[in-house]
């Protein structure tokens, strides 16, 4: 979980903390243990802890920037408001297409619109009916400043125009995120004001076929990893 403090037009640079499913994954890789990896779904599965992103294929593969999930993700069952201000079903909207979700916030001050350039970069490399078939869906942790019209603005400028920004209610964002594994709080602010957002850094990548949530990417993750997985993510195969 990273914690990122902003303060207005000059934010600090945050204190970064491994996140919390990055570092089980991590003590997995380091033991040495594997798993069977299954991409056709499984609704029983549980969702939204971290030991599930522990469960993980590739054992000590340490080159590798994806770990593929034993237990795939349910995708959230979200409905929250889009950058034009409409409706926007998680589920329906990116049923049947490759997606990439991430939640973040615009005044994050170096993670998240890293993120969002480095697959953007990777997007650009694909060819042009991949480009337009590959969904990356951003969700707003700090949604009483990340309006429609901020990430609207935003968006385009951090990664690509086509990138759905998404906004609501921040009750309904966190038990969201929570059912993928990914841990957010509250804004809050410090004693000298600034505001402090931590969440989680990962990035999920849902495959086309089942709709499952199987690969999860940390903040770390670099433009060519992420152009070298793409293709693979897009058929729904394994990175």
């Amino acid at each position: 979980m990273s914690e990122e403090k902003t303060s207005g037009a000059a934010p600090a640079r945050p204190g970064r903390r491994t996140p919390l499913v990055i570092a089980a994954v991590a003590i997995v890789a380091a033991l040495g243990i594997t798993a069977a990896v299954g991409l056709g779904g499984n609704d029983d599965n549980p969702s939204g802890s971290g030991s599930t992103v522990a469960e993980v294929s590739g054992g000590n593969d340490s080159t590798k920037a994806a770990t593929v999930l034993d237990r795939p993700f349910t995708k959230p069952a979200l409905v929250l408001t889009d950058t034009k201000g409409e409706k926007y079903d998680l589920r329906e909207r990116t049923k049947g297409k490759p997606t990439l979700i991430y939640f973040g916030y615009t005044h994050c001050p170096d993670v998240c619109p890293m993120t969002m350039s480095n697959i953007a970069i990777a997007r650009k490399q694909l060819p042009k009916a991949d480009q337009d078939k590959l969904q990356v869906v951003f969700v707003t942790t700090d949604p009483e400043r990340d309006t429609s019209a901020e990430l609207a603005k935003w968006l385009p400028a951090a990664g690509d125009a086509s990138f759905t920004g998404l906004t609501g209610d921040f009750s309904a964002i966190q038990a969201g995120a929570r059912q993928i594994g990914i841990g957010i709080d509250p804004p809050t602010k410090d004693k000298d004001g600034n505001v402090v957002s931590m969440h989680g850094a990962q990035v999920i990548a849902f495959s086309p076929t089942t709709d499952q949530g199987y690969v999860l990417y940390g903040e770390d993750t670099s433009i060519d990893d992420y152009a070298k997985d793409l293709p693979k993510i897009i058929k729904g195969e394994n990175p």
